[in-house]
């Protein structure tokens, strides 16, 4: 089995410009007069993140705002900078920044029906507990970083009787399987499977090039990083996280491989980062790969996904979707 390993050295980026700094900073005093600080105690929260935490807290707070004032360390958690996706634990003390809930131009948009109706047209299963949808690519999974509404805030816009939270993430251009917990006992359960690597993951992906046949795993840290314009990004880096991504072929073409991937940890952007520095991006991928290799839309599907829940093993599956498998060469 080969590995993959890198060579090259990390790249640092741009700091951010003088006026998006002078804009936060006058954002700040506004929100300044408005509100004192908060000291929020997590409680019957446990276990939930730190963004999922503060969206429950601060009702009315737009989606984006809540984001913001976490990524750039006005929230802290027991005196320390934590990241959106930060477990708590009873008895944790959040402190939130002064904040106007409804801000003038900060007012969260609403998601057309349309949308809401789709998404549970084409769910691939639906029960008390727990449901699960083909996301469609384009669509985020949740709102912020410029994003009003995502997957999550359409289900509570039109369905708000029912507590819906994301078990996990997919990115914004991933299509695929996308689990949805319906109130927290099934959100907590399916958070520690997701957290402890029990929840099996196949992804389709198309890359650039002949992916080469001994090349089955990418074992390599991921580092998240920001843009000088705060657009995130994700790199290898001896000091990011561990990250492993496994990898078998489906098929070889003249200029492209069908690839199935399969993660063993849930890095943000792992699998797209994996593939490119193999030197294989995926198809479609406007932010790791090279401008010969773009296509209308990200090649990369969600296509099984597998779990417990309420003691019962569960498997799901989406099939590829129409732009996917116009790519395919006939047989």
């Amino acid at each position: 089995m080969a590995t993959f390993k890198p060579r090259g050295r990390d790249h640092s980026t741009m700091p951010a410009s003088r006026s998006i700094v002078c804009a936060d900073a006058a954002q700040a005093a506004r929100d300044h007069a408005a509100q004192p600080v908060q000291t929020l105690t997590v409680d019957a929260e446990q276990g939930q993140r730190l963004d999922n935490f503060l969206l429950g807290r601060l009702k009315g707070v737009p989606r984006s705002r809540v984001y913001r004032m976490v990524r750039r360390g006005e929230v802290r958690v027991n005196g320390a900078r934590a990241r959106p996706s930060a477990r708590l634990a009873r008895g944790d003390q959040v402190r939130v920044p002064p904040l106007r809930a409804g801000a003038a131009g900060e007012a969260q948009a609403l998601a057309p029906a349309a949308l809401f109706e789709s998404l549970l047209a084409n769910a691939v299963y639906q029960d008390r507990d727990l449901l699960v949808l083909d996301k469609p690519s384009g669509v985020a999974a949740h709102g912020g970083s410029g994003v009003s509404f995502g997957v999550v805030e359409t289900l509570r816009q039109f369905d708000p009787g029912v507590g819906y939270a994301l078990a996990h993430r997919l990115d914004r251009d991933t299509s695929g399987c996308l689990a949805v917990a319906r109130n927290r006992p099934a959100l907590l359960a399916l958070n520690a499977q997701f957290r402890h690597g029990r929840v099996g993951k196949r992804y389709d992906l198309l890359v650039a090039g002949r992916w080469p046949r001994r090349l089955r795993r990418v074992d390599e840290p991921l580092e998240r990083f920001v843009l000088g314009n705060g657009e995130r990004r994700v790199r290898v880096s001896s000091k990011g996280d561990a990250a492993r991504t496994d990898f078998s072929i489906l098929g070889r073409f003249e200029d492209f491989t069908w690839l199935a991937a399969h993660p063993k940890t849930g890095r943000t952007h792992q699998i797209r980062v994996h593939a490119a520095a193999a030197g294989h991006p995926i198809l479609g991928d406007d932010k790791y790969a090279p401008r010969q290799a773009r296509r209308t839309r990200l090649m990369l599907h969600a296509s099984r996904l597998s779990l417990t829940l309420n003691g019962r093993a569960m498997r799901f599956s989406a099939a590829l979707p129409a732009e996917f498998r116009r790519a395919l060469p006939e047989d």
